[in-house]
């Protein structure tokens, strides 16, 4: 059993350590339009370690918890562009049912999940648009309106897959394809964070089934979701959002563009590295 003054000592450190945490996910939830989950998965993590969470399902409940946090971060995000008329409602509607039919058919195979074949497919195509992104070439395009029937719903339906499955908001995903499709980043990055808010909710209660039998979760536990860490790092989350919001819409479209290809290429990193740990 842990010294409890050792646990102490270091759950001392790691609460400062969620709020950080927390108002980065917020800033990020605003200036990007995504729920910051590349930065409070790991702090997330370390904390269940410290806490004796078992290895078998300390990351599940990393991602599901990141999820939950992911909700009111990104609706407020969502609000604050909304309220500066940068969200495209008409795609935000039709995206909605078919980002809800991903969701649900991840939570039906996510026990049989390639999720290192996922992360390889996301890892490269991360990096590519983070290239496209940081070269701000208007000529990478795939077209010069959202496309429509068949294709807007197979890329919605993998935009809630991605989220499930990988522990996203998906907003991240849907940036990239309306800027593939002529849309401005700033109204991309709005549509976005409401995009967010719609696929972790399903996502979350994804987790939470999927937990509902585990033994041994961490008090304040709701399958792989704790609520305890929800209540450590929302506040400070929701509080820095308008922040990124800000943000967003005091930069030009090529410095945001790039800024958001920096991030995708920090994400993309990120998977590559759990693909060889």
């Amino acid at each position: 059993m842990a010294d409890p003054a050792a646990l102490l000592g270091d759950l001392f450190w790691l609460v400062p350590a969620l709020a950080a945490g927390g108002v980065v996910t917020g800033i990020l939830a605003g200036l990007f339009g995504i729920g910051g989950g590349g930065i409070i998965v790991p702090v997330l993590y370390e904390l269940f370690a410290i806490i004796g969470v078992d290895d078998a399902y300390r990351i599940q409940l990393a991602l599901g918890t990141s999820l939950a946090i992911i909700i009111p971060t990104s609706f407020r995000s969502f609000l604050g562009h909304r309220a500066r008329g940068a969200v495209d409602m008409a795609v935000f509607r039709r995206w909605i049912p078919w980002i809800l039919v991903g969701t649900g058919i991840a939570t039906l195979i996510a026990a049989y999940a390639p999720s290192d074949v996922l992360r390889t497919i996301y890892a490269v195509v991360m990096s590519l648009m983070g290239a496209r992104m940081i070269a701000a070439r208007d000529d990478w395009r795939l077209g010069d309106k959202m496309p429509g029937s068949p294709i807007e719903p197979v890329m919605a339906i993998l935009t809630g897959l991605f989220a499930m499955l990988l522990g996203l908001s998906g907003g991240s995903y849907l940036t990239m394809v309306m800027v593939l499709y002529g849309r401005p980043i700033h109204q991309a990055v709005a549509t976005a964070a409401g995009v967010g808010v719609v696929v972790s909710i399903p996502a979350v209660l994804g987790y939470m089934w999927g937990g509902w039998d585990a033994t041994g979760l961490p008090v304040g536990s709701l399958g792989y979701v704790n609520f305890i860490a929800c209540a450590l790092v929302i506040p400070t989350s929701v509080l820095a959002a308008p922040v990124g919001v800000r943000l967003a819409h005091g930069l030009s479209r090529k410095t945001l563009e790039r800024a958001f290809g920096v991030f995708m290429l920090a994400v993309a990193l990120r998977f590559a590295a759990s693909l060889v740990a």
